[in-house]
């Protein structure tokens, strides 16, 4: 199979990468799973937007605070200065954000944030995002698109990546000759008991660089999402109650019905005061209210998940719901320069896989979306510079890996490979 670019994942930093390379470019996108298993659909709160010119420094400062301060500080730069474009090219290709009377974009507030800049669609804002680019995607007659196709490892040419070794759904596998590989194959967070990530989310990439010499950038930086539903069971994708419920005025009570915490400071410091009270009373969970919020505004912001704890015998309305810190983003990964680049020519990381150090130890609630974005849009653009400016050798792509080593063998030492590198 020969393409000018191959993307591994199906996410919005893929798609929009395909939606910014250069029209004449043959296109190849993989996923791991079906078009909508991406994490990118889950995302409930919203993406954060630069309100003004006055909102600049606080903005950088709620990121750089968020991140303990270990964030790459140009990364930021970027991410805030391009959000008002991203938002506005969002709008462009049919996202609906929320709106007042006078057709201006409402804006709430998650923890962390000193003001609010959330644009948002209900408690689906990923889902909303991520669907009307899959179809802005689907009508470009240069993009193919693969399910059920699994990333094995890149081919690597001199210094150069050429192509990838892909595993179809017959597990047939098959190698992909390219000019150009984008990784955004997304999280981690199928390899942890309780995660709100899609389970056959297991940092594949990562095990790719690692076996290529490409550096990892703070793998151990997992952030836990302090409130998921809590069910009692196992091996199932645990339920994100969104961060702009406590923005919104929701409130934490341990097993004494006490409160013990800001429920607006970081998420990193919401999560240890919930396990502390767990640890120290010995229970399983603490509760969140939600009826502190006025009933129509649950209805109106948050449908899902009011409708999703109804389902489970809870009306949020009248009564406390049990929650529980869960594994949510991986705020390390492949690590890129600012152009999403890694040390491998023609290989880009983005999204969640790649790490340009914006979101430093903690990632600021609602800057994922955006990130993925601002970055994915960077290494198009580079890509694009690159083809044109023919800084690449446009000749046969002479590949021709050894198939037989990708076994099962191979595929257990690269998830061990990866838990290594996270400490797991």
């Amino acid at each position: 199979m020969n393409t000018d670019v191959l993307i591994a994942g199906t996410g919005c930093s893929g798609l929009y990468a395909a939606l910014n390379l250069p029209k004449d470019m043959n296109i190849l996108m993989i996923t791991k799973s079906d078009l909508e298993s991406s994490d990118s659909f889950l995302a409930q709160g919203g993406i954060c937007v630069l309100r003004d010119e006055d909102d600049y420094d606080s903005y950088f400062e709620d990121t750089m605070k968020a991140g303990h301060y270990e964030n790459d500080s140009k990364s930021v730069e970027i991410m805030i200065r391009c959000s008002r474009e991203v938002i506005s090219d969002l709008i462009s290709y049919g996202t609906s954000f929320q709106r007042n009377a006078h057709g201006e974009l409402v804006f709430t507030r998650e923890g962390a944030h000193s003001r609010n800049r959330i644009a948002f669609h209900e408690d689906e804002t990923g889902k909303e995002i991520t669907s009307h680019l899959l179809e802005a995607v689907k009508s470009l007659p240069n993009v193919t698109l693969m399910e059920y196709t699994t990333l094995l490892d890149v081919a690597e040419e001199g210094s150069r990546c050429r192509g990838a070794v892909i595993e179809k759904k017959d597990g047939t596998l098959d190698v992909v000759k390219s000019y150009f590989t984008i990784l955004a194959t997304g999280g981690v967070g199928g390899l942890y008991e309780h995660s709100t990530n899609f389970p056959h989310l297991t940092g594949d990439a990562l095990g790719i660089a690692l076996r290529h010499g490409i550096a990892l950038r703070n793998p151990d930086y997992v952030q836990f999402h302090p409130t998921t539903f809590y069910t009692g069971e196992k091996g199932t994708r645990s339920f994100l109650i969104s961060e702009s419920v406590r923005g919104e005025g929701a409130k934490l009570y341990d097993g004494e019905n006490k409160r013990f915490v800001d429920e607006l400071l970081p998420r990193d410091k919401v999560t240890a005061a919930i396990r502390k009270k767990m640890r120290d009373q010995g229970i399983d969970h603490v509760w969140e209210d939600l009826s502190t919020i006025p009933p129509d505004e649950l209805e109106h912001h948050f449908p899902n998940i009011v409708s999703y704890c109804k389902s489970k015998g809870y009306d949020v309305n009248k009564i406390p719901i049990p929650v529980v810190p869960a594994q949510h983003y991986f705020m390390g990964g492949i690590e890129v320069d600012h152009d999403s680049r890694t040390r491998l020519e023609g290989l880009y990381a983005v999204g969640e896989t790649a790490c340009n150090g914006v979101h430093g130890k903690n990632r600021l609630a609602s800057n994922s979306l955006l990130e993925s974005l601002v970055f994915a849009r960077r290494a198009a653009k580079d890509i694009e510079w690159e083809w044109n400016e023919k800084r690449i050798c446009k000749d046969d792509l002479n590949i021709s890996p050894d198939l037989s080593k990708y076994n099962a063998s191979y595929k257990e030492e690269n998830k061990n490979n990866i838990k290594k590198a996270l400490g797991l």
